[in-house]
């Protein structure tokens, strides 16, 4: 670096990269001005200058200079690297990597310069040249730990397991017998049990289990250590062992449901899908009385009993787990008991439970069976389980009068109100939800739950202002509605999205749901850091997890919810375009001169005081970022030009941007059937006819008695019925594909589209929601 400049400048040069490390940029910049004073056309002076520009947010100069410096040096891997740091801040990979392999074209054994590479790999997942770079990296310091993890977690990556536990069998043979020393034990520990891991994954179980016996000494982690080596004992079919060990860990934490569900499956006694024999039920029933009677203060092995019993037995121990929490005043009973009603017949066992429950206690003031009389509260928290019950059964008016009868028993218990907007929310009527929501929240100003909950419920009414309002009472001082949106506050810019789209308001619509999508981008982003972090510190199976999750992290269910939302708003804009400035002058021109006139005077008032309040909130934020709390500067965040959304609804083509949003949720969210459904809408949209037909398929597939499925279904085939006779050849074939597979849908062999509609809502009859696609091919066409 620097080896073509003179003795004192190649020290500037030094300098400036030491600068560059430590963060001193104003020391750096004035060293690489005093080299560029004698050498203006310095080539690696010119790339240091601009990544330190960089560092100080003056981009555009630091590309300039970067760029010239480069042209003035094409053969300095300095100018290279110098490059592809630049595109690395900008998030720009893949140039990044062109530029690094540029680099090494020159310097091919430049340590820096693979790593950085090798940390770009991982991120852009090129596991091949990721584990080639690692190779190259442990070649040229075979005496560095980091770079012998590092090769053999990018085969472990590569899915190449049996080749990264030999590269940590190579590894331990470097190592002294009395390795490691006391400051290194835990990541010595790690590093063990991430090989242990990587050998009960390829199936070498016994292998894995000699090597725990031996390490066992070596490995700090006991806990992890124990769940391992009882994991794989389960795995080998050693029963006895296995459950000897899961049990020492619920001595540890009995309402761990991970151990008790493995003692059942050491006992032979766990079934995936629930259901069991009545052998098998006694014989449960026999395992958690033991252990109920060893660990009376769980509630883990009290709740269990209640997924397997049935009838009698399963009323008996219900009311057993329920008597306590009602009495103990528990508000999150009835979550706890929800699943129950998933299963067939329960949901009416405890209906007659809590009704019995309660009448006894309204008459005797104690329950069934017992002579203890309860205290006061215990009719209340009993009225407010059987109005959740009845909320859950969707019997609104019984569930209004019991949560009515607990408020009017004890007003001053909050939850009460929290529930009762849920009731009504379930029930429709938003405005009175959000009304008793925010009742909740003002007998509780300091609790940022009911805070929350009242929010939700307010953006549910449609009262957007109110419930920012209410929001950023519990946020920093400054741009507070910002402060949301870094605190990345998924469920509010959600709820945001949906209210202003069912207002119409496309622009803000938007503004939310792609706000929600930048968030799973920054994720994406943050995940960089790590790949150098977790290697140094050997946290390598949490490393492993954590690519794994990153890997599917688009499948998640906020991230579904923001793309589903930004592509109903692209397909509305695209069936309600915006009208053009153009056309908005020729309305305008038609109204009377007065009108006209009046109308243009309140659209410049209305700009000028979005100006105004724009200038302000600015001059309001640079005044509390300039200066926090310590008194320490801060930067100023950044303006946003487009607060409203107005610029994201004025694309060209809406229908090409929804299709980017709908191949990510076709890549994550396949086996949901929302997915489908916009691919089948979209796609009608664009005319793609064979994919339409595919989405159709994929519903029938999913759910064929789903009232979507089934509209699509309808919609299609009547469209296509509807169409003109084929004229072009691609017309043809595609008729031709569709002829062909009509007979693979059973629901349309012999049938007209009526038959098959009213045959479909015989089958549903009953059911609300499926007469709903009644009728949506007999008076009109598709769009």
């Amino acid at each position: 670096m620097g080896s073509s400049l003179p003795a004192k400048e190649a020290n500037l040069f030094k300098v400036i990269v030491k600068s560059y490390e430590t963060k001193q940029y104003k020391k750096g910049l004035k060293a690489a001005d005093s080299i560029l004073k004698k050498f203006p056309e310095h080539g690696e002076t010119l790339s240091m200058k601009g990544l330190t520009l960089n560092c100080m947010d003056r981009k555009s100069e630091a590309y300039e200079l970067v760029r010239r410096g480069l042209k003035n040096d094409l053969k300095s891997h300095v100018c290279w690297h110098v490059y592809g740091l630049l595109y690395r801040s900008d998030r720009e990979y893949r140039e990044a990597i062109k530029c690094y392999r540029n680099a090494l074209r020159i310097d091919p054994d430049n340590i820096e310069i693979l790593r950085d590479l090798s940390l770009l790999q991982a991120q852009m997942r090129d596991l091949s040249g990721f584990v080639e770079t690692r190779q190259q990296l442990l070649t040229l310091k075979p005496n560095h730990r980091m770079n012998w993890i590092g090769f053999a977690v990018s085969h472990h990556l590569s899915s190449n397991s049996s080749k990264a536990i030999e590269v940590l069998e190579a590894y331990e043979g470097t190592l002294e017998d009395d390795y490691p020393p006391e400051n290194e034990r835990y990541e010595h520990g790690e590093m063990l049990l991430y090989k242990i891991s990587l050998l009960e994954e390829c199936g070498m179980l016994d292998r894995a289990l000699q090597e725990m016996h031996k390490m066992e000494s070596k490995i700090v982690d006991k806990l992890s250590f124990r769940e391992q080596m009882a994991c794989i004992l389960l795995k080998l079919g050693r029963f006895e062992e296995a459950e000897k060990i899961y049990r020492s860990l619920l001595f540890m934490n009995p309402d761990n449901y991970k151990y008790l569900i493995a003692v059942q499956k050491c006992l032979g006694l766990y079934s995936e899908n629930g259901h069991y024999s009545a052998d098998d039920v006694e014989r449960l029933s026999a395992l958690y009385k033991s252990l109920k009677e060893e660990y009376s203060w769980s509630s883990a092995v009290k709740r269990i009993p209640l997924d397997f019993l049935e009838g009698e037995k399963f009323q008996e121990a219900a009311d057993n787990y329920v008597r306590p929490l009602l009495t103990k005043g528990v508000p999150s009973l009835f979550s706890d008991l929800s699943p129950l009603y998933e299963h067939p017949g329960k949901a009416n066992i405890l209906e007659q439970l809590f009704l019995k429950l309660e009448d006894s206690i309204r008459t005797s003031g104690c329950f069934p069976g017992s002579s203890q009389m309860e205290p006061p509260s215990t009719l209340m928290w009993t009225l407010l389980l059987v109005s959740q019950h009845y909320d859950r059964r969707s019997q609104y008016d019984i569930a209004l009068d019991k949560i009515d009868e607990a408020i009017l028993h004890t007003p001053t218990v909050i939850d009460l109100y929290s529930i009762k907007g849920n009731i009504l929310q379930h029930a429709g009527n938003f405005s009175a939800a959000a009304a008793l929501a925010d009742e909740a929240r003002s007998m509780d100003l300091a609790d940022r739950y009911l805070n929350s909950e009242c929010v939700m419920q307010m953006l549910q009414a449609d009262q957007v202002g109110l419930a920012e309002k209410t929001a950023v009472l519990f946020t920093k001082d400054g741009d507070q509605h910002n402060n949301l949106h870094d605190m990345q506050c998924m469920w509010y810019e959600l709820a945001s999205g949906e209210s202003y789209f069912r207002q119409g308001d496309l622009g803000r619509a938007l503004k939310n749901f792609l706000a929600v999508e930048k968030h799973y981008t920054d994720m994406t982003e943050d995940q960089f850091d790590f790949h150098s972090y977790c290697l140094r510190k050997m946290t390598l199976r949490a490393y492993v997890s954590m690519l794994k999750f990153q890997d599917r992290l688009h499948a998640h269910e906020y991230f579904h919810k923001a793309a589903a939302g930004a592509i109903r708003c692209y397909m509305k804009l695209h069936d309600s375009p915006l009208k053009s400035s153009a056309e908005e002058n020729d309305e305008l021109s038609k109204l009377p001169a007065a009108q006209r006139k009046k109308l243009r005077q309140k659209q410049k008032k209305a700009e000028a005081r979005a100006k105004r309040e724009a200038e302000e909130k600015q001059e309001d934020e640079t005044t509390s970022t300039n200066s926090s709390k310590s008194g320490k500067k801060q930067q100023a965040r950044p303006v946003d030009l487009d607060p409203h959304g107005e610029k994201l609804v004025q694309v060209e083509d809406p229908l090409a941007e929804a299709t980017k949003y709908l191949k990510l949720l076709q890549n994550n969210s396949s086996d949901s059937l929302e997915t489908h459904i916009l691919s089948f809408e979209l796609n009608m949209r664009k005319q793609k006819v064979l994919l339409a037909f595919q989405a159709v398929k994929q519903l029938i597939k999913l759910d064929e008695n789903n009232p979507d499925s089934h509209r699509s279904l309808i919609r299609f085939f009547h469209r296509i019925n509807n169409l003109p006779a084929p004229g072009t050849d691609s017309e043809k074939l595609i008729w031709n594909v569709l002829e062909a597979e009509r007979p693979d849908l059973r629901q349309l062999h012999g049938k007209s589209l009526v038959e098959v509609n009213i045959n479909f809502l015989e089958k549903h009859n009953g059911n609300y929601l499926h007469f709903s696609v009644y009728g949506p091919f007999l008076d009109h066409e598709f769009y």
